[in-house]
């Protein structure tokens, strides 16, 4: 099958080249360093980026979650619903160094393409978070499920197979070794690290052998522990270096040829394959291929060894040399959930004739299988033209409206009503025409000895004239193309509540970290996003933040300038949200003239008055309201005289809030700031919110 590639590509290639999320906020690897670079770039994935890249973890509380994965905080959005009337809206931000987009009017000077995908799980609740090293099969099952962003920087373990483990003749020998081997991968997953695909993942991974249709250039692949080139290795990660448990080749190439499945389905898990959200291109004929790639609605095959094997993945990548080994060619179906009380082809109908949004079947996820349930599907992905950037530089598009690259996306509707934890991955992939990039492939690799020379070399000199000497390219074919990528922490996807029905969601956020202009590059300083939204009076908004205690951008610089600039604590990240009375003003507006909060209510919360929506806001959370409602008891609001005073810089506040899902009861305009970090001269934070009729 025809692939897209994704191995981007400069003709000078620089070691600092980028992508970075910010929105939802990026890791780029970081985790809660107080360093102004990541302390580890192998601990999740390859991101290719700058190690000055990348926003903590948030915090839950006022000070640093440090080795309590509790007191961290994961930002939480409401899933949307079965309609597109229903739809949770999310901005997706980013920036990306080498350009993108471009047309016939605005052409570029490189290929590109964007890919977003999501990963998610069944949440569970704090209880189910690991901790310790415990043997016991629901001990090592969390460990080496449970998707988290972890308290240690450190890469997980692992323990690689050998030939031998393989080539064993004695089938009872094989299977010992692979077992032994295994069963200390699992037990050495560690609990305070963290985690996205899983240790299986991997080890099919290195199991399996290399696509070897595919263009390698003049790079010579080595031979890993097993005897043969694997899918550790690819043009782009020729020596087989391990991030995490990523597979190099499944993220090199989109769409993949194999399944994406992290492990053997566990009910009670239910992580999904990696699930397309969206693929920006500056080619839409890309679309077509994506739609036909895409693992959301199309089945993938693999090898899987016979009932007597303990290893059930094998090395072979297509049918013919799946049955040579002695195994059998499955298909299987990824999902975006398995609705796990539908257990009956009648209830699961129920559930399909209410979901205007996914593809809902009763079938087996497996094609070796029998056992059907009730399978949940996403939709294809959107397919559109990638935002036009230009080169080398980190910043805004042409076709934004003066905003860095985004995408606006709905977040999945999950039937089962089961809240979810999921991660985001980015990935800019860039080519140029030096080769076509689908019609180039193995039979153009670097082959001297039969008289083919690869389209692109090493470094070679170039004939400018008759008797002038020869000039020399910067060529790096392992980076020719070449995919940079991003990915967030661990967010929830929360079930709707009834006061959600029928209503559309935004999500209103803050990007940035702390620090100035410089100090933070090539991460961005605070800002609302979006800081302009237009809603009709029908629609819901939800209000939500998260930052860091340790943004301290301390340490080696690297190549850029330490520091934090900012107010209030150093290292903290804080924000607040209240009314001004107009934009180009920088005070915000006493709560007797704030007629904004008149005029809205909590679908969460619905006891609070306007005045206890205003003093949480305004406070971060640090008093949920004016007096005690519902939700709001005794030693968290102002009414309460035990209650510590409040630092007027914001220093004692929460550095995340979960906010509030608003209501609104008539149009109007608000223009609001943050008063603790909009600093004029040196950096704003205001947004404007129009409620427009409905």
């Amino acid at each position: 099958m025809k692939v897209l590639l994704l191995i981007g590509v400069s003709l000078v290639v620089s070691t600092f080249a980028d992508t970075y999320l910010t929105n939802p906020r990026g890791s780029n690897n970081r985790l809660n360093e107080n360093t102004a670079t990541r302390t580890n770039a192998n601990r999740l994935f390859d991101s290719q980026n700058n190690n000055r890249g990348g926003y903590n973890t948030g915090d839950r509380f006022d000070n640093a979650a440090g080795n309590h994965p509790r007191r961290q905080y994961s930002m939480q959005y409401y899933a949307s619903g079965p309609t597109e009337a229903e739809a949770s809206k999310l901005i997706v931000e980013w920036t990306n160094q080498h350009g993108c987009g471009g047309n016939k009017d605005s052409p570029h000077k490189t290929n590109c393409n964007i890919v977003i995908q999501m990963m998610c799980q069944t949440n569970g609740t704090d209880a189910d978070y690991p901790t310790g090293q415990g043997g016991g099969d629901q001990d090592k099952k969390e460990r080496n499920f449970y998707l988290r962003d972890g308290t240690n920087t450190n890469t997980q373990n692992y323990n690689e197979p050998n030939a031998n483990e393989r080539n064993n003749e004695n089938q009872q020998q094989r299977n010992a070794q692979y077992t032994n081997r295994m069963n200390g991968n699992y037990q050495n997953v560690q609990s305070d690290r963290g985690l996205h695909e899983t240790v299986w993942w991997y080890d099919m991974c290195r199991y399996r052998e290399a696509n070897a249709g595919l263009y390698r250039a003049d790079q010579d692949l080595d031979e890993g522990s097993l005897g043969y080139v694997g899918s550790e290795r690819t043009r782009q990660n020729n020596n087989g270096n391990r991030r995490g448990y990523e597979c190099p080749e499944e993220r090199d190439y989109y769409p993949y040829w194999q399944p994406t499945h992290m492990g053997p389905y566990i009910d009670t898990v239910q992580t999904t394959p990696w699930v397309d959200v969206a693929y920006l291109t500056g080619n839409m004929s890309d679309c077509d291929r994506v739609e036909q790639g895409s693992e959301n609605q199309n089945a993938k095959w693999r090898c899987v060894m016979p009932a007597g094997e303990a290893r059930k993945y094998g090395r072979a990548i297509n049918e013919e040399a799946c049955t040579e080994e002695g195994g059998s060619w499955v298909k299987f179906h990824g999902y975006l959930e398995i609705i796990r009380q539908a257990n009956t082809e009648a209830r699961c109908n129920a559930y399909k004739a209410n979901d205007r949004r996914n593809t809902i079947t009763w079938m087996a996820i497996r094609s070796d299988s029998t056992d059907k349930k009730c399978v949940v599907q996403a939709p294809n992905p959107i397919c559109k033209n990638a935002p036009w950037t230009r080169v080398n530089h980190l910043g805004n598009s042409i076709d934004n409206q003066g905003n860095a690259s985004r995408v606006e996306i709905d977040l999945p509707h999950f039937p089962s009503g089961i809240s979810k934890r999921c991660v985001m991955r980015l990935r800019y992939n860039i080519t140029t025409d030096e080769f076509d990039n689908y019609a180039t492939d193995h039979r153009h690799n670097d082959d001297q000895d039969n008289g083919v020379v690869s389209p692109v070399e090493q470094d070679p000199f170039v004939d400018v004239g008759q008797n002038s000497k020869p000039l020399r390219l910067a060529m790096n074919t392992n980076q020719y193309g070449r995919t940079f990528q991003d990915r967030t922490h661990a967010f929830v996807i929360l079930p709707r509540t009834q006061g959600m029905t029928g209503k559309k969601i935004h999500n209103l956020n803050v990007r940035g970290k702390r620090g100035n202009i410089v100090q933070t590059f090539p991460a961005v300083e605070y800002d609302f996003i979006p800081n302009k939204l237009a809603i009709p009076e029908n629609d819901l908004l939800h209000i939500q933040w998260t930052g860091s205690n340790t943004h301290n951008n301390g340490g080696n610089g690297g190549d850029g300038q330490t520091g934090d600039a900012g107010e209030g604590t150093g290292g903290t990240d804080r924000n607040n949200f209240l009314q001004m009375l107009r934009s180009d003003l920088n005070y915000p507006a006493p709560f007797e003239v704030s007629d904004f909060w008149e005029g809205v209510e909590s679908v969460n919360f619905p006891r609070a008055t306007g005045l206890d929506l205003a003093i949480g806001f305004a406070t971060s959370g640090y008093y949920c309201g004016y007096a005690s409602y519902g939700q709001c008891n005794a030693g968290h609001h102002v009414s309460d005289t035990n209650k510590a005073a409040f630092n007027n810089q914001l220093n004692n506040a929460p550095a995340s809030y979960f906010g509030h899902v608003l209501r609104f009861n008539k149009p109007g305009t608000m223009v609001y700031l943050c008063t603790r970090n909009n600093n004029f001269t040196n950096r704003s934070q205001k947004g404007v919110l129009w409620v427009t009729p409905q």
